[in-house]
């Protein structure tokens, strides 16, 4: 199967199996979340142990860049990295391909993120103190502002893209050439491309909201 076969029509949609692949691994998260919680309620332990310790884990990474935000930033940060990880490794699924590895799916990560950089950044700075940042040092810059915005958007699809399309084309082709004889080792380098590209693209979007948020600081260091 292609990964943008139509797989069935809802009226005049097409509804693909990009689609269909992304309303699995919702589906697959919310059962585990809800079964993790009646479970831990229950009966805590060792689950419990590695499930706070990604959560740590993400929680110090947004500390990082903007100590004091991680609470209000994790959810949005931790679900890029749950959802690309696991659309990332959806590949290694026979008859399956990664969701990101379609154009329209990082294009529609990158332009969430793109919203959330706005959106954080006028909660902490406010309409006009983080707007005048765009005109800083010189008006003369604002045409490059925008165009960076743009841009770096349109990086941030293109490179998860890429780098994962590759990775099932280089896999696809070294199975046909080899069959079954390097699967363990191939296997292992999706995995951690899967796991280094999620961490990146994350990364970055905590990069771009990080600095929409302290142009709240830089508006009040310029007018004080």
């Amino acid at each position: 199967m292609e990964a943008s076969a139509i797989v069935f029509y809802l009226g005049p949609l097409a509804i693909t199996s990009v689609v269909v692949t992304t309303w699995g691994i919702v589906l697959v998260l919310g059962v585990f979340c809800w079964l993790v919680t009646q479970r831990l309620s229950i009966d805590p332990g060792p689950l419990q142990t590695m499930l706070e310790g990604v959560v740590t884990a993400m929680e110090e990474s947004i500390e990082a860049l903007l100590p004091g935000r991680s609470r209000q930033l994790l959810p949005f940060i931790a679900t890029l990295w749950i959802y690309i990880v696991i659309a990332n490794l959806v590949g290694l699924i026979p008859q399956l391909h990664s969701p990101t590895a379609n154009l329209s799916v990082t294009a529609g990560l990158a332009l969430l993120v793109f919203l959330s950089v706005h959106w954080f950044g006028i909660r902490s700075a406010g309409i006009r103190g983080y707007f005048k940042h765009y005109l800083r040092p010189t008006p003369l810059l604002l045409p490059f502002h925008l165009i960076s915005e743009v841009t770096r958007t349109i990086a941030l699809a293109v490179r998860l893209f890429g780098n994962i399309m590759s990775l099932e084309l280089v896999a696809l082709l070294v199975l046909l050439v080899a069959g079954l004889l390097v699967p363990v080792p191939l296997l292992m380098l999706h995995v951690v491309e899967a796991l280094v590209q999620a961490y990146i693209f994350g990364m970055l979007a905590l990069i771009y909201i990080a600095g929409a948020m302290q142009s709240r600081q830089n508006y009040k260091g310029n007018n004080p």
